[in-house]
């Protein structure tokens, strides 16, 4: 089976409205959606909260995705944003789980659990991220971490609604850190993560569901990552910034 593949850059706290739609404006001249369609690669990008309504109106067929998204449909959760809040501005995509959210904010693989069920009962797509921190990694325990956090995630998610979901395996040790993990290393775990989705959901499910990579992903490295069996695409931090990098990341996939 091939799959398509899928590149996802998470701007993080990052691009004003202005700069942000003038990134998709970039997008837009460049012809990136069609470059991307020729490629056979879905494409899109996670704006802050303030910049999603400008993005999804200026996207031009990109995929537009929080950053984020709380349980609850309302409620006295100061500084969150609710499933109803995101579907007003037609936003249907919401990463989960970032190991920016479980180092600073305490996520846990629980909390991402209920985060998941409730947006994909309101039909959302969900980007869910695992990964090791570099003390795990130099205890040789990777793969029971990963095991943990895909079983406590995905608990309760239905066969049905297991095509919604995309996962992306981010080591902690290689976010923003500019130590990527080998290629060997990235398709070592995201095998692992596709055999787990066999275990959990089925093999037709394993062989559909998306699995990224994301750590240091760059231009000049984007396309070794891609060669491998079972990583269909990244989801990108820095290097999705700037239109120019982004270009040149979905030219080399």
């Amino acid at each position: 089976m091939r799959r398509k593949k899928l590149l996802m850059g998470n701007w993080k706290m990052n691009h004003t409205i202005a700069e942000a739609a003038a990134f998709c404006e970039d997008v837009k001249r460049d012809n990136l959606l069609k470059l991307a369609r020729s490629k056979n690669v879905l494409l899109g990008v996670a704006p802050s909260y303030l910049s999603l309504q400008s993005v999804k109106k200026h996207s031009h067929g990109l995929i537009v995705a929080s950053q984020d998204a709380h349980y609850a449909d309302h409620g006295a959760f100061t500084s969150s944003v609710s499933i109803p809040m995101l579907k007003e501005i037609n936003i249907n995509w919401s990463i989960i789980g970032h190991s920016e959210k479980r180092t600073y904010d305490g996520e846990t693989s629980f909390t991402c659990n209920r985060k998941i069920k409730s947006l994909l009962a309101e039909g959302f797509h969900v980007v869910y991220c695992v990964g090791e921190t570099a003390k795990e990694y130099d205890e040789g325990i990777t793969k029971d971490i990963i095991k943990e956090q895909i079983l406590t995630g995905l608990m309760n998610v239905s066969k049905d609604d297991i095509s919604h979901i995309v996962i992306a395996y981010e080591p902690v040790w290689s976010i923003g850190t500019g130590k990527n993990a080998s290629e060997e290393i990235a398709e070592d775990i995201c095998a692992y993560i596709r055999y787990l989705i066999s275990e959990l959901f089925g093999k037709v499910a394993s062989q559909k569901i998306l699995i990224l990579y994301g750590g240091s992903v760059k231009p000049e490295n984007i396309h070794n990552y891609m060669a491998c069996k079972d990583v269909d695409g990244a989801l990108v931090g820095g290097a999705s910034l700037k239109s120019q990098s982004f270009k040149a990341l979905l030219e080399n996939i």
